[in-house]
């Protein structure tokens, strides 16, 4: 090799999404963030180093830098310098994503949140879906339906920091033909809710949640297989908290890495 040849390390900003399975899902959860953040009429960055989606209040999962190649050894400060700049002013917990590891960040402000693994999925037309339980399961299709998924997904999860400063989800998701938002049912009432969200050929098993007193009925099964079933000729990637990922490896998944998870609180 001279001194002029250029070996590709993967996360060259200019690099195809596709160079790799890894790459390929940093850029669809920014384009997922970036969704549900701008339904909220939230803001919006992408640099070659990291992306940001921040709604500059409470949303409870979205508000998101994501860190789109490795902090550089010899300058991770400059990074982070601007990412936090770029966060000020805001309210709301703001969550950095580093699919690797990080320098201990507690000194510049931020909570280490954990290291939630990153499994991915072949294709439905590959691999088969599960058996779907028999759960009433209903595409979310209007704004009244999607009143009723964002209180699932915040008594669900659950996100009560939400409930005084308003919507997790915008109207504009309804339009939005990359997402696939589903509720499931009992007794005719909204008690589990998901989401698919698809991505340069890649889907992403956006969240699930279920109200505690019907959990254990099948509903995040159901949901999985929906999923893998509305978009079958994907791969499906997730990041998965460790209580959920055996379910995710009992239909299919596989872990792939995991990801460093800081927070950083705004008042």
């Amino acid at each position: 090799m001279t001194a002029t040849e250029h070996l590709t390390t993967g996360w060259e900003p200019d690099l195809d999404a596709t160079d790799s399975m890894l790459r390929r899902y940093l850029h669809a959860w920014v384009g997922q963030c970036d969704a549900f953040v701008t339904s909220l009429g939230g803001e919006v960055m992408v640099t070659d180093a990291w992306a940001l989606a921040d709604a500059r209040r409470p949303t409870g999962l979205f508000n998101a830098a994501t860190l789109l190649s490795p902090l550089p050894f010899d300058d991770a400060d400059a990074v982070l310098d601007d990412v936090e700049a770029a966060i000020e002013g805001g309210t709301g917990e703001v969550h950095l994503w580093s699919a690797w590891p990080t320098p201990d960040l507690r000194a510049r402000g931020w909570e280490l949140v954990g290291h939630p693994p990153l499994l991915v999925r072949p294709p439905a037309s590959v691999l088969a879906p599960p058996a779907r339980p028999d759960v009433d399961l209903r595409p979310v299709a209007d704004p009244e339906d999607l009143v009723e998924w964002e209180r699932v997904v915040v008594d669900g999860f659950p996100l009560p920091e939400v409930r005084p400063s308003g919507a997790v989800a915008g109207a504009g998701l309804i339009e939005d033909d990359r997402l696939r938002l589903t509720l499931g049912y009992e007794g005719g009432r909204p008690v589990s809710a998901g989401a698919l969200f698809t991505h340069d050929g890649l889907g992403l098993f956006a969240l699930a949640a279920t109200e505690p007193a019907a959990r254990g009925r099948g509903h995040w099964r159901a949901h999985a297989a929906d999923r893998l079933e509305a978009a079958p000729d994907v791969w499906m990637a997730g990041a998965f908290a460790d209580l959920s990922r055996p379910l995710a490896e009992a239909i299919g998944f596989v872990p792939l890495l995991r990801f460093t998870l800081w927070s950083r609180p705004r008042p």
